[in-house]
């Protein structure tokens, strides 16, 4: 079973939320959507997809999102600018 590690932004690209899902799609629509509303995603608008990657299994995405939130900013700025320099909203893509 696929899955995906990912980063969201807001409009501004000033927030960075780290996730992960078994359908990044699906996931990103209750991002878009303010499906939860109390959310970190839905209080801070963060719903624009700049970066992902997929597993093939749940435990190697869960364990690469567990590297991203352990890491700093700068680092997962790297990681989105080499995948997405121009920092453009990916869900389009899926």
């Amino acid at each position: 079973m696929k899955a995906w590690t990912y980063l969201t932004t807001n409009k501004a690209n000033k927030v960075l939320y780290a996730g992960v899902t078994s359908n990044l799609k699906s996931r990103m629509e209750s991002h878009r959507t303010k499906k939860y509303p109390n959310s970190f995603t839905a209080r801070y608008n963060a719903d624009k997809l700049v970066w992902f990657q997929e597993f093939d299994s749940i435990i190697d995405a869960r364990d690469r999102e567990r590297q991203l939130k352990a890491g700093n900013r700068a680092r997962k700025i790297k990681l989105i600018e080499e995948m997405n320099p121009e920092w453009k909203d990916l869900y389009e893509t899926l």
